[in-house]
């Protein structure tokens, strides 16, 4: 009896989905499929392969430009997403505007594993709704033998307004990163809005324009800067620290007037069609291995406090490597916060900017 009683125990639970009694263990999905939207060039493949045949299922997996682009897409309606990875200030818009649905902590319950540098942040101080992703900085990645270091330590932002690089620069074609340049030179707050703090910006900018004549571009400036086909570029910290791994003669600044700290944190939409099993998906990217692969091919810092100890650290893919950490704790830096019209006003006078190039 007692044998019987066990075979019919074994069958019983070999008929039931797997359960989620550890990070190694998962439940099966029957095939369900799991709606991410993500920024471009900000996943490492592998780690969405891993995760189908760990939870049986299918990621359809598609990018976004910009926050403006995602949040169009969102209340449109036209696809259900079931993850999006949108910045810090899109996220606190998101939030006021109920469009998403809090974490399942039961599920995620490995935040212990944040480091401190991007815990409590202001625009979801308790973790309610989000989980970091990847975290960055905006900096001046220069050819070091093109352009002196000292001068850009000491310029910082106002290099941007040196003649002598004229036809050598790239400038970053986003609205809220160039007033930010702008605004930090000027001394005023990037969440100014202040019109006559921006309206100095927008003559800043013009000075700028009229100064370097440079070229407006987006995710190009990362080959062009890595092959040196220009002396200076504004950018992103994650690839920058790819240019300076590809490029020695590369340096990077993050200016002493302060500069801009991004945060793109996961969250669940408030229609998600399958928020379980995006809860689940959410726990295994902050898991090590798979924050590791992202943090490694994207050039990213990972929110993962392992994962940022070993790649900067004594052998790591990213030891050395100015750009990599983003600068925390420093009170000239600031996240950008939600301002529709602040947006706007910024986008339109960047069109005018863009006219005079």
């Amino acid at each position: 009896m007692k044998k019987l009683i066990a075979v019919l125990t074994a069958l019983a639970l070999a008929a039931l989905p797997l359960l989620a009694f550890g990070e190694g263990s998962a439940e099966d999905f029957g095939g369900a499929t799991l709606n991410v939207y993500n920024w471009g060039e900000y996943i490492d493949k592998e780690v969405l392969r891993s995760f189908e045949k760990q939870y049986n299922c299918k990621v359809n997996y598609k990018t976004f430009e910009s926050n403006e682009a995602l949040y169009t897409n969102i209340i449109g309606g036209d696809d259900p997403w079931d993850i999006l990875v949108p910045s810090d200030y899109m996220i606190e818009r998101l939030i006021r505007e109920k469009r998403l649905q809090p974490l399942d902590r039961d599920i995620v319950n490995n935040l212990d594993n944040l480091t401190d540098k991007v815990k409590n942040l202001p625009f979801d101080p308790e973790n309610t709704y989000s989980v970091p992703y990847l975290w960055q900085s905006v900096g001046i990645v220069y050819d070091t033998t093109k352009v002196d270091e000292a001068t850009v330590e000491e310029k910082g932002w106002d290099i941007f307004l040196d003649s002598g690089l004229q036809g050598h620069v790239y400038m970053y074609d986003s609205s809220r990163d160039g007033f930010m340049v702008a605004l930090k030179a000027l001394g005023f707050s990037t969440n100014t809005d202040n019109e006559e703090e921006i309206q100095q910006a927008y003559d800043w900018l013009l000075q700028m324009n009229a100064a370097l004549k440079p070229s407006y571009v987006t995710d190009e400036m990362i080959d062009g800067m890595a092959e040196g086909l220009k002396w200076m570029s504004l950018g992103y910290s994650g690839d920058i620290a790819y240019i300076l791994n590809e490029n020695d003669d590369m340096a990077f600044c993050a200016p002493k007037q302060g500069t801009n700290i991004a945060v793109d944190a996961m969250v669940i939409p408030a229609n998600a069609g399958n928020p379980r099993l995006a809860n689940y998906f959410i726990r295994f990217i902050t898991e090590y291995e798979n924050s590791l692969a992202i943090s490694t091919e994207t050039g990213y810092a990972s929110p993962n406090a392992q994962v940022l100890e070993e790649l900067s650290g004594p052998g790591g893919e990213y030891e050395g490597n100015s750009a990599f950490i983003p600068r925390a704790g420093y009170d000239k830096d600031e996240m950008y916060t939600d301002n529709p019209d602040l947006a706007a006003r910024l986008s339109d006078l960047w069109l005018k900017v863009m006219a005079t190039k």
